[in-house]
């Protein structure tokens, strides 16, 4: 596969605004080829001031957006698209995905590009025609991963348990937590660990494992 994707965890850091956090990330992976970026703002209700939103943070990177809610065929928009993005939100199953078009993905964007919306943190809100995702990497991700606090009274699950708890499943895919500030660049069959937070690596029937910035993860690509 093609493919060439940055599967960042979240949209906006503490302390800074909007993808400020992952802007050098994202002008490197578009580079100067990619002029206009095709936005899917399905998520959210006020599709028009979502886009907005990215449309404002792309241009001051030097892209134009396009809203796919704004086209006449959005499938046919996504096969001329130079770029996709997809945000936040509720994970449904994204559209019709091209081969070799650079995908970012953010929080449930990022989902969507795994193999399944089985570990999203999202409340079904709306019910999703099934849960597989596009499978442009054959693992599954759990954006904002959380770590246990052990200050806290909370008796509920943690992250780590409700992943073990997948993993109860049989043949369940390996879930990368991804921190806040982390991101997973993947280029073809390389995928590196980027952002400024460690990754969590859940493989079933086996212990979690801490990845560090610039660790290499193309291993996964072959599960």
């Amino acid at each position: 596969m093609n493919r060439r994707l940055l599967l960042v965890s979240n949209s906006t850091l503490h302390g800074g605004g909007y993808l400020e956090h992952c802007q050098q990330h994202i002008s490197s992976f578009f580079g100067k080829n990619v002029k206009r970026v095709l936005f899917v703002p399905y998520a959210l209700h006020d599709r028009d001031a979502y886009t907005k939103t990215a449309r404002d943070k792309f241009k001051a990177l030097g892209y134009e957006v396009d809203g796919i809610h704004e086209a006449a065929d959005p499938v046919d928009a996504v096969r001329r698209a130079e770029a996709v993005f997809i945000a936040l939100g509720d994970v449904t199953p994204a559209p019709l995905f091209q081969d070799g078009v650079p995908y970012m993905g953010s929080s449930a964007g990022t989902n969507v590009a795994t193999a399944s919306i089985s570990t999203t943190n999202d409340m079904p809100i709306v019910y999703p025609p099934s849960f597989a995702a596009i499978g442009l990497v054959p693992f599954n991700i759990n954006p904002h991963y959380l770590d246990p606090d052990p200050n806290s009274r909370h008796m509920g699950e943690t992250r780590e348990l409700r992943i073990t708890q997948y993993h109860e499943e049989p043949e369940t895919p390996s879930v990368l937590g991804l921190r806040e500030g982390s991101m997973l660049l993947v280029e073809g069959n390389k995928a590196t660990l980027l952002g400024t937070t460690n990754a969590r690596l859940f493989i079933r029937g086996k212990k979690a494992v801490e990845y560090e910035p610039g660790s290499d993860l193309s291993f996964l690509l072959t599960d």
